[in-house]
């Protein structure tokens, strides 16, 4: 499998950050360096707070560093939906925080300078089926009654034909990584600090708050838990989030290039956005999502995705490839708020639905406002501890009856190979040695790496994922690298390592 790099990290230098070297004390501790964290760090450090930024890796190389980099408040076929479950007031707050959001992105790029490719674009969710017609048509309704400039059209600007689609004008595109370096480097400094390769294990909430790390302790009155999953299950965040991932291509193409924002209807649905590059604009294709570790081999699943490509478009080269991981809410819209009922100051905010760059900028303002005693006008619908059991019961017993099912019927459940002597090289899966279940990769030279597939996280069995060479958690999306080290929560210890011979 060739290597799974998104062009946002390729194109972008790598931090140097310094870990935590000792015990520090600032006003707020904000654990994760993605497009949450990085905003509600700057936002708070402007406003006179002292703040820490504690990142397991480096900035931005989480789901930020794997985003299509749209920049748009139109979220596929969401605004009817929402519209449903919490009414025309929740329909036009959701409109309203990603709207902000945007323009908070645009004029921090303008305002500061920011180099990072920021294009205004407009967004379009198109259908190819007329049996998709109606809900386009709805939706373009819907978006419109919540306030955005939404409207029907046939035209989608797709060298093939549509349906119709429902379009958003003046929204944006970027290199979310160019931007997220850009504001992280405003962080570190007169009492603030930008931690890397920090591992938050732990946090006591009390007055003050004490995060644990591998590295020692901060202290701080607040603390933001921007992990993307939040990596503490006090406000039982994996029983309401549903983890997926989706993949994406950077190709180049003979002919022109559409010139806007695309998501379609179809399942799966798929992307389409420009991006400039050196030598000109590459096209960017997403989709074919699945659950984590539940998608059969991820090999295929870029496959599928380029042979889409390659039926609509004159694909030259495919010249990067990458996949992503979204936390999907039981009830359509983002949790954001304090991470539990009975917590005072461990905030939190997940749940993205794949809407991260919007979502998790109005997420960052909302989190800004509480901890700074202001008025949030949106915090009350996005509340991290809300349940709506009309609009989330049937997604809740869905999601926690697949849990269930992987918990325990995957220890039941074949091995992978027979024996290990069976892995070819580059090669892994769950293999029995000496009567105990052990989850295997053999290196390109040979070298076995055998690590225990029972994930640290609640306790299910992990999945090989040969695309990307890790183990994944196909109960609540916590990802292992191939010896066993924590890439992506909610886990947030190793997995054991194994004696093989």
């Amino acid at each position: 499998m060739p290597d799974t790099t998104s062009i946002w990290m390729d194109t972008t230098p790598a931090t140097t950050y310094s870990p935590l070297e000792q015990d520090t004390e600032v006003d707020v501790c904000v654990i994760g360096a993605g497009i949450t964290g990085i905003t509600a760090a700057v936002l708070l450090a402007e406003a006179g707070r002292t703040v820490a930024v504690v990142e397991l890796d480096r900035v931005g190389t989480g789901v930020t560093g794997y985003t299509t980099g749209k920049v748009t408040a139109l979220h596929g076929l969401v605004y009817d939906q929402v519209r449903s479950r919490f009414g025309a007031g929740g329909a036009r707050v959701y409109a309203q925080a990603n709207s902000t959001a945007l323009e908070l992105i645009a004029r921090w790029v303008r305002d500061r300078g920011i180099d990072c490719d920021f294009r205004r674009k407009p967004a379009l969710t198109y259908a190819e089926s007329e049996a998709d017609l109606d809900d386009v048509r709805s939706e373009a309704e819907a978006a419109s009654a919540a306030g955005l400039a939404a409207s029907f059209t046939a035209e989608a600007g797709l060298p093939w034909p549509v349906a119709g689609a429902v379009q958003v004008q003046d929204q944006a595109e970027f290199h979310a990584r160019k931007y997220l370096l850009a504001l992280a480097g405003t962080i570190p400094g007169d009492g603030s600090h930008l931690f890397e390769r920090t591992r938050a294990v732990a946090v006591d909430d009390g007055d003050p708050c004490v995060v644990h790390t591998d590295r020692g302790e901060v202290t701080a009155r607040d603390v933001i838990v921007a992990t993307h999953y939040p990596m503490l299950d006090r406000g039982l965040f994996f029983a309401r989030l549903s983890p997926e991932r989706s993949y994406a291509l950077a190709l180049r193409v003979r002919g022109p290039i559409p010139q806007g924002m695309y998501l379609s209807t179809e399942s799966p649905a798929h992307s389409l956005r420009a991006v400039p590059h050196e030598d000109g604009d590459l096209l960017i294709v997403g989709g074919e999502a699945h659950k984590t570790g539940q998608g059969g081999d991820t090999v295929e699943r870029y496959e599928r995705l380029e042979a889409w490509a390659r039926e609509r478009f004159d694909v030259a080269e495919v010249a990067y490839r990458w996949s992503t991981q979204d936390a999907m809410p039981a009830d359509g819209i983002p949790y954001v708020g304090r991470l539990s009922p009975v917590s005072r100051h461990v905030w939190t905010a997940s749940g993205y639905r794949k809407w991260g760059l919007t979502n998790g900028t109005a997420a960052a303002m909302m989190l800004f406002d509480a901890i700074t005693g202001r008025e949030s006008p949106w915090l009350g619908t996005f509340d991290a501890n809300r349940f709506k059991p009309l609009a989330a019961a049937t997604s809740l017993v869905k999601e926690n009856v697949n849990v269930g099912a992987h918990f325990f019927g995957d220890r039941l459940s074949p091995p992978d190979a027979r024996s290990l002597e069976e892995l070819e090289p580059d090669e892994g899966g769950i293999v029995t040695v000496e009567g105990e279940r052990v989850a295997a990769y053999r290196d390109a030279d040979g070298t076995v790496h055998g690590v225990s597939p029972i994930c640290t996280h609640l306790w299910c069995q992990v999945k090989w994922n040969r695309a990307e060479r890790s183990w994944d958690c196909p109960c609540h999306g916590s990802r292992f690298d191939v010896a066993g080290k924590v890439i992506q929560g909610p886990a947030v210890d190793d997995l054991p390592a194994r004696e093989l011979f």
